[in-house]
């Protein structure tokens, strides 16, 4: 048996990693830039991370969602600690489309609504509902549940305003900062425009942290630059550092029954653990802090390479819009500087997730880096 061969494979197989380095068979030093999609929040290997997971193997690795489990308390009550939503709910599921489908549906449940409406470059993840509400010609799906997606173009406000006032939209579904779009932020202006419109038509308001969230944009979720409170809060990937997890956090109105919402393996010991310690080392390392610093630096020095046309973005999320495709680029950082970087569906754009313990020392070795390739 082999792969099914769905994803364009890197030359390069990582078997080791440590702190914002990875090292492949061979013993080559590679500096993450990328972190798998902003997965990497904390960094590789970091030593508690290892220890609360390790801990954790030693005692109980996993038993269904139908026996308390104390650990989930302790992670909600810290999530809640760091990210200022004390009052709030969390279900925890096991990825960022999972996050995202549960959200659509608490909605769809909430106002009994089927409509729901996203934005042009959206990527909302790979499920069914998912891949609906994810704006990608390429894949045709059919929705399901009997959902309409309805799409705008960001920052539509005389469109949108009149989509929702037609009062029959379930939900409105919006990144905090769209990612796979090419790092594209919502202005403060549209999100409160967004929050006043669900406020008076009744319409769930869903922010899509998955990867604008823990800290990546230097507040713990990217709407929080604009002072605007969602319903709900979809999240994942640097949840974990590597780890499968994802939840979404519940405003209080929404009444819990049981059997509304449901998952195997989400909320396990494990995926607990492993979030826990990435809330913890973030608190204890001021990680936030440190993603608003260096990714200030980054920026300052990015503004220094004539090729970069824009930069877009916050903390350690950041665009670069070269004027030209960037394949040739990303490729010689890799396999001639030995840097990873990411892409977006804008192929002039370079996508920048390091984690976010990142240092001044390694965005110095990337920018002269990048001087060398462009040139």
């Amino acid at each position: 048996m082999k792969l099914f061969d769905v994803y364009p494979l890197l030359d390069v197989e990582p078997v080791e990693a440590d702190g914002c380095l990875v090292f492949d068979r061979q013993g080559t030093r590679y500096l993450d830039f990328y972190g798998g999609h902003a997965v990497i929040s904390i960094g590789h290997g970091h030593p508690h991370y290892v220890e609360r997971i390790t801990d954790q193997l030693g005692k109980l690795a996993f038993y269904s969602n139908s026996v308390p489990i104390s650990i989930q308390k302790d992670l909600a009550h810290k999530l809640g600690e760091l990210s200022g939503y004390y009052n709030w709910n969390l279900f925890l599921v096991n990825s960022g489309a999972e996050a995202n489908e549960n959200a659509m549906k608490l909605a769809s449940a909430y106002n009994g609504r089927k409509k729901v409406l996203t934005f042009n470059k959206a990527f909302h993840g790979r499920t069914s509902l998912a891949v609906a509400a994810t704006d990608n010609p390429s894949i045709v799906f059919p929705v399901n549940e009997g959902a309409e997606i309805v799409r705008f173009a960001l920052e539509d406000f005389d469109g949108v305003e009149a989509e929702i006032k037609k009062g029959d939209m379930c939900c409105v579904m919006i990144e905090g900062m769209q990612g796979v779009g090419g790092i594209i932020e919502p202005t403060e202006a549209f999100l409160k425009h967004l929050r006043r419109l669900c406020d008076e038509t009744d319409t769930v308001l869903i922010l899509d942290e998955v990867q604008s969230g823990f800290g990546r944009t230097g507040r713990f979720f990217a709407h929080q630059h604009s002072f605007v409170q969602p319903d709900i809060i979809s999240m994942a990937k640097g949840m974990g550092n590597g780890f499968p997890v994802g939840g979404i956090l519940i405003h209080p109105k929404f009444e819990a029954k049981h059997g509304l919402l449901g998952t195997t393996f989400g909320g396990n010991h494990l995926a607990c653990a492993a979030a826990l310690a990435v809330l913890e080392v973030m608190e204890n390392e001021k990680l936030i802090k440190n993603a608003r610093k260096v990714g200030n630096y980054l920026i300052s020095e990015l503004k220094e390479v004539t090729e970069v046309k824009e930069i877009r973005g916050k903390g350690l999320m950041i665009g670069i819009e070269l004027g030209f495709p960037v394949a040739d680029i990303r490729s010689k950082l890799l396999y001639d500087k030995h840097i990873f970087t990411g892409s977006s569906s804008n192929k002039n754009t370079i996508r920048l997730l390091p984690p976010l313990n990142i240092t001044k020392k390694e965005v110095d070795e990337f920018i002269q880096a990048l001087k060398e390739v462009l040139q």
